[in-house]
């Protein structure tokens, strides 16, 4: 995979989008755990609502880009986005069923691990990552693990749960980086149609495959699947995937991470679970280990590059 071409610079509404995001994605967890529905059920749904949200206006101001990504040089971009749509499938696979074999802290702690994936790829791309961001990434991986009470179990299903959830990291990072490549020509609007879609179609044959049970919910249960499908989905991982436009693959990775103090603030006010104090310093140092990857990385990005490279003259960008 060759390296996205140069960004635009950041913008107040790119930064807002983030911020946006950040907010939508930490409403996840806890409406996961109000919802009494499987956890693969609830990402198949999420995903195939929002294309039932976003299709209609895609193929209504988007008909020529759906076009073109078929033909001529245009496939690669649409593979990007198909690929994209198959890590996040298996990011869902992978995580969702190990949060069963391992503990939950365990879990969420190994597929926090995404920002150091995504900082290897982006090596492997070519883009050096510079020692102050590869800090900050370690700090915040640190405290994400802190803040989630890690524990490491020792039985053979604990270690398939704990290899699951590291899959889950590799394959959220995968999903990132395609997505980084795919969004530099393609507008949101048809990148997240066509990735939600495939994603979707995938976990519907995982279901069906598993024996997952996918309708029968309550109607509490279908409230909180559309608050994710709002939420989480539409004004969290899209947001987070226009943003991609403008903020490199693995900086977007690290402030996903923020999801986790967000998640714990929510789960305080709304579902009475008090953080633990050993969770506040983690939280404390994730968010040092932020700071510390977003001002590293623009100050990278200030310093002039040996070579420019010409910008599209015609980006697509919703």
């Amino acid at each position: 995979m060759s390296p996205p071409s140069p960004r635009p610079s950041l913008d107040p509404l790119t930064t807002g989008a983030v911020g946006l995001a950040v907010v939508a994605v930490s409403s996840s967890a806890p409406l996961i755990a109000y919802a009494a529905a499987p956890a693969l059920a609830i990402a198949f749904w999420r995903n195939l609502l929002a294309v039932a949200v976003l299709s209609p206006f895609a193929l209504a101001r988007r008909r020529a880009e759906f076009r073109r990504l078929t033909t001529g040089v245009g496939r690669r971009e649409g593979l990007f986005c198909i690929l994209s749509g198959v890590a996040l499938a298996g990011h869902f696979a992978t995580w969702v069923p190990s949060a069963q074999l391992t503990s939950v802290a365990t879990s969420t702690a190994l597929v926090a691990t995404q920002p150091v994936w995504q900082g290897l790829i982006a090596r492997a791309q070519g883009r050096g990552l510079p020692r102050i961001v590869w800090i900050g990434i370690a700090v915040a991986v640190g405290g994400a693990a802190i803040a989630t009470g890690v524990d490491v179990g020792v039985s053979g299903r604990a270690v398939l749960g704990d290899v699951l959830a590291l899959t889950g990291g590799m394959f959220a990072a995968v999903y990132t980086a395609f997505g980084e490549r795919a969004r530099a020509s393609i507008s949101t609007t048809t990148y997240t149609t066509i990735c939600y879609g495939i994603c979707s179609l995938l976990l519907l044959v995982m279901c069906l495959i598993g024996g997952v049970r996918l309708t029968g919910f309550d109607g509490r249960t279908w409230l909180a699947i559309l608050a994710l499908v709002v939420g989480a989905q539409l004004l969290g991982h899209s947001m987070f995937n226009y943003a991609l436009k403008k903020i490199p693959a693995t900086t977007v990775s690290v402030l996903i991470l923020l999801e986790a103090p967000g998640a714990a603030l929510l789960g305080w006010a709304w579902l009475g679970q008090v953080p633990r104090p050993y969770a506040l310093l983690g939280m404390a140092l994730l968010l040092a280990g932020v700071a510390v990857v977003v001002l590293g990385g623009a100050g990278a990005a200030r310093r002039p590059a040996p070579t420019a490279l010409p910008a599209d003259p015609t980006p697509l960008n919703d």
